[in-house]
């Protein structure tokens, strides 16, 4: 049912309570303190903005969520309050075809158009010094310099959203950021402020089940999806109006790590993603995403099981298929990384002519945010002069002065209308300009949340289903293991409850793993879940294969006597599959082959575990392997490897390796033994499929 106004309170229903300090306390009947404005006025409604109609736009009125989204957006300087830790390149867009029955925007209405953009990724939670592979939300910001200004399609790697109204923002931030009385954990998720939140808005559950997956752990930037998170509108030069979901889709497919190996990678490399993305672009591997739509009118909206402006939802793309309009690739570094990476301001607001706005209410409220935001990291309102932000295009108009002006009105004019020829009197509008569309609200001002939000399992319950096993029990273990860190026992119940209207089987395993002697009742939700909802393959990773190991990077580990034609023949299948390969060595001068060559090593082996590959190899000469024995981080190198499901070559001297690091005689087909140029290949192939997730004694 719809969430309705609460009554305001009466005088009566407030006490005044004096605090140890001396302070005042207005105190409601239940003992609590009265939420109030920081003008002191009771607040009757923190849970939704004001709005015309249940589902009609955010009113700028809301004295509340202004004063608390500007309080929020000014909580840090000169770090972002979220997405502190980024790492951005410069890129093109290519247009395939013309749009232009869909949309006027100019980017969008010659084939071949390549549009400059700036590209930023990031995590959510942790700070700027925070490692790169935490459990967390990726950011995915795209800033197009169009031919009609710029457009910042400010996304993430996860189509939904913890929350349905931007009102709640600062709090599942304040949950999920270091508790604020010990200043940890940094970057984790694992603790009893975000799961005690989350246990008490069940319209995190569908978020829930993403963050808990492997999505939530990528690989790397350059494999990983982007999504625009809200509906959007797209408006052609006639006015009509249809509605869009934007997905970003890698070209080289999609990957993550599996939890133990990212924990070892953040010790190994904090900054293994920027690495990554700055290693490709150096050696000219350019990272490539195409740019997906799926587009639909209102009758489909009207006809779709859930409300297409519940920023908690998602529209499967067996439903409304994912159509490539063109093409994205980053194929050049910043010159400063200060000076465009962290100046760079990404706006939800800042769309073209041909795009729009939904009247979805978390995106509503961005819009209003991101200004702030900004205004508060860069110090003033012309923040839009640095050369990261500035558009691309002719730009004119009346605004001056101000800290650190870049731009002024030149000549007599710095007003409009005036009477004042074209040689002085300064720009006009035009009738080719951006224009709104004509959306006509309905319904009473009210603080209000739509009915048709009401449902917050069963698409949590369709992507769980719609995962691979191996994916499911990841979901479980994740869970099990950040509750398992929160330390008050009801809240782990609470959120099992929540578990049982997702699926069962998962709530059961989760309540296994904590210990948990009862199971509870399952919360009450406000709409009863649906069981009939088709699984989804295009919502799992490991049911999408790249099935190739272009991109990737290959580590191998030598010592002297390694047959060097075995090493020739490995780096000429990786070089064919497009991929990279780089040697470890007990040092990193390197190793002499079998026939004298001194061939240099990139890593020392405690320098190049292989937590930072995704195969591995171990080509040894007699000798050499029986020094790799004494050595901890050679055995480390073999056993993780085979913990985290990796296809691993091998010479035969280095089987007393394999011994030594606990593996059994009777070897996996996930283990390839090297001995000619053909086993190189073969091995390579294999490779392809990325894990062998059929070993049993994985991670």
């Amino acid at each position: 049912m719809a969430k309705t106004s609460k009554s305001a309170a009466t005088n009566a229903d407030l006490q005044v309570r004096r605090g140890n300090g001396g302070e005042t306390h207005q105190v409601a009947e239940d003992g609590y303190d009265v939420l109030t404005t920081q003008q002191g006025m009771p607040v009757s409604d923190d849970q939704n903005t004001l709005k015309q109609g249940a589902r009609g736009p955010a009113l700028i009125e809301d004295t509340h969520f202004r004063e608390k989204i500007f309080h929020f957006d000014h909580e840090r300087i000169p770090e972002r309050v979220v997405h502190a830790r980024g790492y951005g390149a410069h890129g093109y867009f290519e247009t395939y075809e013309p749009l232009t029955e869909l949309t006027r925007a100019d980017l969008f209405q010659r084939a071949g158009e390549k549009t400059p953009v700036f590209v930023r990724f990031s995590t959510v939670a942790g700070n700027k010094g925070s490692f790169d592979l935490a459990r967390d939300v990726r950011g995915f910001a795209v800033k197009f310099y169009t031919q009609e200004g710029n457009w910042d399609l400010v996304g993430n790697n996860i189509p939904v959203f913890f929350i349905q109204d931007a009102i709640k923002f600062p709090d599942i931030i304040h949950s999920v950021k270091d508790e604020p009385d010990r200043g940890f954990p940094q970057a984790q998720s694992a603790h009893d402020n975000f799961w005690d939140f989350i246990s008490l808005t069940p319209e995190s559950m569908h978020m829930i089940m993403w963050t808990m997956s492997d999505r939530a752990i990528p690989r790397s930037f350059r494999f990983m999806q982007g999504f625009g998170v809200h509906t959007f509108r797209l408006v052609n030069a006639e006015g009509k109006s249809s509605f869009v979901k934007f997905i970003w889709k890698p070209k080289l497919g999609m990957q993550s790590v599996v939890w133990n190996e990212a924990v070892k990678i953040n010790g190994a490399d904090p900054d293994f993603h920027r690495r990554d993305l700055w290693n490709s672009i150096q050696m000219g591997d350019f990272p490539e995403w195409e740019l997906c739509l799926q587009t639909f009118d209102q009758a489909f909206a009207d006809s779709f099981d859930f409300d297409v402006l519940d920023p908690t939802k998602l529209i499967p793309e067996e439903l409304l298929p994912a159509i490539p309009v063109g093409r994205l690739v980053l194929d050049r570094m910043p010159e400063n990384f200060f000076a465009e990476t962290e100046q760079v301001a990404f706006m939800t607001q800042n769309i073209v002519p041909g795009i729009d706005f939904s009247n979805d209410p978390l995106l509503q409220g961005r819009n209003f945010s991101y200004l702030d935001t900004q205004l508060k990291r860069l110090g003033g309102p012309n923040f839009t002069h640095l050369p990261i932000n500035a558009p691309k295009c002719p730009f004119h108009n009346f605004q001056q002065d101000g800290h650190m002006a870049f731009h002024n009105p030149r000549g007599r004019a710095n007003y409009e209308p005036n009477s004042w020829g074209p040689e002085i009197g300064g720009p006009r509008e035009t009738e080719a300009g951006f224009r709104s569309i004509a959306d006509e609200p309905e319904g009473p001002k009210q603080r209000i949340r739509p009915e048709s939000f009401a449902d917050h399992y069963s698409q949590a319950r369709q992507f769980y289903r719609s995962q691979h096993l191996i994916e499911q029990r990841h979901i479980a273990d994740a869970l099990v293991f950040e509750l398992s860190k929160v330390e008050t026992p009801a809240i782990r119940v609470r959120v099992v409850s929540h578990l049982l209207n997702v699926d069962a089987d998962l709530a059961q395993t989760v309540a296994d793993g904590l210990g948990l002697r009862t199971l509870p009742k399952a919360a009450s939700p406000m709409v009863q879940p649906r069981d009939d909802l088709p699984t989804s393959d295009a919502l799992s990773i490991l049911k999408n294969p790249p099935g190739t190991f272009k991109g990737r990077k290959l580590g191998v580990l030598v010592t002297d006597g390694v047959d060097a034609a075995l090493i020739d023949a490995l780096k000429q299948a990786v070089d064919a599959a497009g991929a990279v390969m780089e040697l470890i060595a007990p040092a990193v001068g390197g190793v002499e082959a079998s026939d004298g060559t001194l061939i240099a090593a990139h890593h020392k082996i405690d320098g190049g575990p292989s937590v930072v590959f995704d195969a591995v190899a171990i080509l040894a000469g007699e000798e050499g392997a029986l020094g790799l024995l004494k050595l901890p981080p050679a055995r480390d190198f073999v056993a993780d490897a085979c913990a985290h499901y990796k296809f691993v070559a091998f010479t035969e001297p280095a089987k007393k390796l394999l011994a030594k690091a606990g593996l059994p005689d009777d070897l996996d087909d996930g283990f390839v033994s090297l001995a000619t140029a053909d086993d190189a290949k073969a091995f390579i192939a294999a490779c392809g499929a990325l894990r062998f997730w059929d070993r049993p004694d994985g991670a």
